[in-house]
């Protein structure tokens, strides 16, 4: 539990514990068991299932795809946290969640690690273009491509990480004039200066993109085993995925208690979320 919840305060740990047992009691359960505490913290950490959103077989196929593009990008590029669950399940307003979780409390990334999340980011569009075609590549890459992009962003402008632009700090986020109701945003950086930024910010993403691609195409056998997984069992925990890259076929053990008490007091609607999560919306 405590690895799979890099953090959370001592507080939150207790309030997943009751959600978990809200979970087996409305189950008849008189313990609770491993995979309540497993669908706890995914309730609170990626949103509630929604099992009552009927979805074709095309959309699961590509769903699956999509999410198996974004974990195996991740396992193949040094630098981006283990995979902690992959889901073909509807959560919030994705129809698919891919969440990485580190292994302890980061304090900060260098340039490769956030280079190699750009790479995950673009995993599920790369796996649409490979597997249907660049037709048939679809709205749900919005959110990863947004989160590529501001990483991008901000390594050139923030982090100093551009050899043509300069350890400089070119953010304009605090410097705002209020003129009545309006905002008028006053930008310091010249436009060939913003003309050099918006070319950086292009280059580090299709460099992104052109790894998540290569590295598909070098795992395309693994790309297939894993979607094929996810259209059977629908999610997968980090021990399965891994199984899958090393060539073997996935185990379902028994629930077995990991409690014999349960929990009282209130129950959260929310907690601490932390982790990477890919939607495809």
């Amino acid at each position: 539990i405590a690895r799979g919840t890099p953090g959370f305060t001592g507080a939150d740990l207790a309030n997943l514990v009751n959600e978990a047992a809200l979970l087996a009691a409305k189950l008849g359960k008189k313990v609770v068991t491993k995979s309540d505490m497993e669908e706890a913290k995914d309730k609170v950490m990626m949103g509630t299932e929604r099992r009552s959103m009927v979805l074709t077989d095309e959309h699961k196929k590509l769903t699956a795809y999509h999410e198996a593009g974004h974990a195996i990008v991740a396992v193949k590029t040094p630098g981006n946290d283990p995979v902690h669950k992959i889901t073909i399940i509807p959560r919030g307003m994705a129809l698919g969640l891919t969440m990485l979780l580190p292994e302890g409390d980061q304090l900060g990334f260098k340039k490769s690690e956030l280079i190699a999340k750009m790479a995950m980011a673009f995993g599920g569009r790369e796996a649409e273009r490979l597997i249907f075609g660049d037709d048939d590549i679809t709205t749900g890459a919005s959110a990863d491509i947004k989160m590529a992009s501001s990483i991008a962003r901000r390594m050139v402008t923030e982090y100093g990480m551009s050899d043509e632009v300069g350890a400089v700090s070119l953010s304009d986020g605090d410097q705002n004039i209020f003129l009545g109701e309006q905002i008028i945003q006053k930008s310091t950086i010249s436009e060939k200066m913003a003309n050099l930024i918006d070319t950086e910010v292009r280059e580090l993403i299709n460099k992104a993109g052109k790894h998540a691609a290569k590295v598909l195409a070098e795992n395309m056998d693994l790309l297939h085993r894993t979607a094929d997984a996810l259209l059977e069992h629908e999610t997968l925990d980090g021990e399965d995925f891994q199984l899958l890259v090393d060539g073997k076929e996935i185990v379902r053990e028994e629930d077995a208690p990991v409690a014999s008490v349960v929990s009282r007091g209130s129950v959260p609607s929310s907690g601490t979320s932390s982790g990477t999560t890919n939607e495809l919306a």
